[in-house]
């Protein structure tokens, strides 16, 4: 079992897996980092300030609530649309990124297809006519 155990985790395939996972987590963490602190806040500031990590409605529960954490400590249920905006940015350039990474692999692979294969070399026994045929034609002129 632990024999064939190994040989599951030493595939090529699932190492190729294993590092697109880590690369992919790594990206996503850039991703977030540029939505939430390069993207949003000259967007926020444009509009006058406002934050949209902290952009929520109150559904139920009562007081006025400056942040998401305030109005979750108090028991309040809140609709938090800023966080859905930021999720919204963080996929959009996610899937145009992955969109970028597949266009160009398929066009790779387009490109490799259309490379028109080398005709195969003559058999031996052709080759060896067309050296007696060549060698007659001078022998004759």
């Amino acid at each position: 079992m632990l024999k064939e155990f190994k040989e599951f985790a030493l595939k090529g395939n699932m190492l190729d897996m294993a590092v697109g996972i880590i690369i992919g987590a790594a990206f996503g963490a850039i991703v977030s980092s540029l939505v939430d602190d390069v993207i949003m806040p000259p967007i926020g500031l444009a509009l006058g300030g406002a934050d949209f990590s902290q952009l929520f409605v109150v559904l139920s529960g009562s007081g006025e609530f400056n942040t998401i954490e305030q109005a979750k400590e108090a028991g309040a249920v809140t609709w938090n649309l800023g966080l859905f905006i930021n999720a919204l940015i963080k996929f959009a350039i996610i899937a145009f990124a992955v969109f970028l990474v597949v266009k160009t692999i398929n066009r790779m692979m387009r490109e490799k297809e259309e490379a028109p294969a080398e005709p195969p070399a003559p058999p031996e026994d052709v080759v060896l006519l067309r050296e007696i045929r060549d060698l007659l034609s001078t022998r004759g002129s």
